[in-house]
Parts: structure tokens; sequence; C-alpha cells
């Protein structure tokens, strides 16, 4: 996604942001809700991160977006870490590379 980005000429950068903060089961088998609940608390806004978002936008990537769950608990964690939101933030977006095609079914609801 950013190197897409960068030969539109917007420029853009990687920032490690996120990381783990506990472990989570394979998500394979799993249903929407299993997913949410298995994810839930899993990610946090590494130390300085906050610092790294101030005035910028940020795009969260799922490299496989079945449920949707990995983009909510990202942004669960956004949240989290700036309180009611950054000085400056203008806004959190989200780039899917590939879903299959009952994802937009799951996630029409």
């Amino acid at each position: 996604a950013a190197g897409e980005l960068r030969r539109a000429d917007r420029p853009c950068r990687v920032l490690p942001v996120l990381r783990q903060r506990r472990a989570v089961a394979d998500q394979t088998g799993l249903g929407a809700r299993q997913r949410l609940a298995n994810l839930s608390g899993a990610l946090e806004v590494a130390v300085g991160g906050a610092r790294l978002l101030e005035g910028g936008r940020v795009v969260l990537v799922d490299d496989l977006m079945t449920t949707g769950a990995s983009l909510v608990e990202a942004a669960r964690a956004l949240r989290a870490a700036t309180g009611s939101g950054i000085p400056g933030f203008a806004q959190v977006s989200a780039a899917v590379v590939a879903a299959p095609p009952l994802s937009f079914e799951i996630n029409r609801n």
C-alpha cells in the first residue's frame, strides 16, 4: 500500500505503531464473533507510537480481511492510546489487500 501511494506522488511512511501485547489463538475455523473475542485486547500502541501519529492520517492495512476483526482491534488500540483524539490527527482508514467474497456479506451487517 505504501509503495502504491508513493508511486502516485502521495508521501507516506510505514511506522511501527502497533504491537501485539498477548498471544492469540489461530483464527482458522473461527466465526466472526469468535475472532473478535480472540483478538480483543491483543494489540496496543507501542511506546512512543502515539507521538508518531500526531498530525497525520493513519491507514491500517490488512493483507487478508475475512471478518474485519484485525482491523477492529487495531482501531480499538489506537483509540485506547489516544483517548478522544490526537491533536491534528486527521482520520483512520483501512486498506485491504485481499478479501474472500463471503467477507463482504459478513461485514454488510
